[in-house]
């Protein structure tokens, strides 16, 4: 192991001496002064790391100023590239694209469109796409259902809604001018309609859970992406743009936030009868 000496000896700037003159003949080259920086503190009784295992990582890489470790896995950077050589299935209305699998295994079931009406406009406000988990959805029809009936029923959807099956919808927003607090007050209107038809009252207080700390300042842009999770034992579950804003364990809320999809007055009706048409092919 080099000492502190040896160390600082190697670091010294090399000068050849020209035996009759005593006169500077060769400096080191401007590449080798530049890999005399100093290297980083280590702490008391740590040994240095042999020089092949230390990181090599240009000045100025990202992974520097995270304090990335040599050994240390770097997290993958989106799923959008760890879905990149799946194929994908194209909502019509908008052009977005959705895998048809997503990395824990769910399917897509079917995708569709949210339109909102404003000023007597049908305002595009997002794409969406409905996963599943097909093992779970095929026990739970046959378990239910048993025989495949010719074309899919209200008993149906609402067999699905009223589960515990594993479920996400994911959002792609198209609309430029959309906000936060619009998100939040769509969800507020929605769910509070679904509730109140599901349990004829309401439950405003679970409504503006779903949204959770999401701030009012994240900016949404065209191709943000929101996703609700219904995960084991009923937790609706939010991410905007990956970050998880909220945690909500509520069976009621649960059944409420796929009503919007799957009820009597669907964001979609297109979406809802693929839906249907894709539980038939699970028998």
């Amino acid at each position: 192991m080099p000492t502190a000496v040896d160390e600082v000896t190697a670091k010294t700037e090399m000068v050849e001496i020209e035996p009759n003159t005593g006169l500077a003949l060769k400096t080191a080259t401007n590449e080798e002064k530049a890999n005399d920086e100093p290297e980083a503190k280590i702490s008391t009784g740590e040994a240095p790391k042999p020089k092949d295992m230390q990181q090599k990582n240009e000045p100025g890489d990202p992974d520097d100023a995270k304090g990335q470790t040599v050994g240390e896995e770097k997290e993958p950077e989106c799923h959008k590239e760890q879905e990149a050589d799946v194929p994908v299935e194209v909502e019509p209305k908008t052009g977005v694209s959705f895998p048809v699998k997503l990395n824990d295994g769910k399917q897509l079931e079917a995708v569709g469109l949210r339109k909102k009406s404003m000023l007597g406009l049908g305002i595009k406000i997002y794409a969406f796409g409905i996963y599943a988990d097909n093992d779970e959805l095929k026990a739970l029809v046959r378990d239910k259902i048993g025989k495949a009936p010719a074309k899919p029923t209200k008993e149906m959807y609402h067999m699905v809604i009223d589960s515990d099956v594993g479920t996400i919808v994911r959002l792609v927003i198209v609309f430029s001018s959309l906000t936060m607090s619009m998100v939040r007050k769509n969800f507020d209107e929605g769910l509070g309609a679904a509730i109140k038809k599901l349990t004829g009252g309401k439950k405003e207080e679970l409504t503006k859970m779903i949204m959770g700390e999401a701030s009012d300042d994240i900016k949404l842009i065209p191709g943000s992406e929101i996703e609700i999770s219904r995960l084991p034992g009923y937790i609706l579950q939010t991410k905007v743009m990956g970050e998880v804003v909220s945690n909500v364990q509520s069976e009621l809320l649960c059944r409420a936030y796929m009503y919007l999809y799957l009820g009597d007055d669907p964001f979609d009706k297109e979406a809802k009868d693929k839906f249907g048409s894709s539980l038939l092919h699970l028998f």
